[in-house]
């Protein structure tokens, strides 16, 4: 299969980036400084691409069988927004191309009805976080929105809090729902990511993954 990921440089892309090749996958790593990336691959093809401008992500996801994306809030008041912003220059690149397929990563707390989570996550920890970074879940919100608003084959992954640590190579899923633990090592989210690039009963849905 032939992927494009967005976001390699970032710690969920890099991850998504070596696991595509090891599962054997042709990866096109984009990102906006190249030398960032330190990967090397014969499957592998590193170019300079701007998520948050649809004409520069179509040069990069042209004949890709489908997206990821490892792009979210670089923090708390970045006027880019780029989640949302990154999205919707996605959504028009993948339209104006063709290619159907769109794996983004979000995060727990859009889960708003609760709906497979704990009763503190749901009335303590869920809208203390809300309080907390209001405006980076905002853009993640605005990014799902736009997601719903089109046509393409989406999937948003809702991790909890994100670990740098080794991944287990497992974790558990719930469409519409959850997650229902508290944390998952990044290496996992990639693993859920790319597991689900081929899985349509995730498609057009949001998925909470959890250790």
């Amino acid at each position: 299969m032939k992927l494009t990921v967005l976001g390699a440089s970032g710690g969920v892309g890099r991850q998504l980036v070596t696991q595509a090749l090891a599962d054997g996958h042709e990866v096109t790593a984009a990102l906006r400084s190249p030398q960032k990336l330190t990967v090397r691959h014969e499957r592998l093809t590193v170019a300079r691409a701007d998520a948050l401008d649809a004409a520069s992500v179509k040069t990069v996801i042209d004949g890709a069988d489908a997206v990821l994306s490892g792009i979210g809030q670089a923090g708390r008041h970045d006027p880019l927004r780029p989640a949302s912003t990154s999205a919707r220059a996605v959504v028009e690149a993948m339209t104006a191309t063709g290619v159907r397929r769109l794996v983004v990563v979000s995060a727990a707390p859009l889960n708003r009805t609760g709906a497979g989570q704990s009763f503190l996550t749901r009335r303590v920890f869920g809208p203390l976080l809300w309080a907390v970074l209001k405006e980076l879940y905002t853009d993640l919100e605005r990014m799902e929105a736009v997601l719903r608003d089109s046509d393409l084959d989406w999937t948003a992954v809702r991790p909890p809090r994100l670990l740098d640590k080794p991944g287990e190579g497992r974790y558990r899923h719930a469409v519409e729902a959850g997650p229902a633990g508290a944390s998952l090592a990044r290496a996992d989210v990639a693993r859920a990511m790319l597991d689900f690039v081929d899985d349509p009963q995730t498609y057009g849905h949001a998925v909470g993954i959890s250790r």
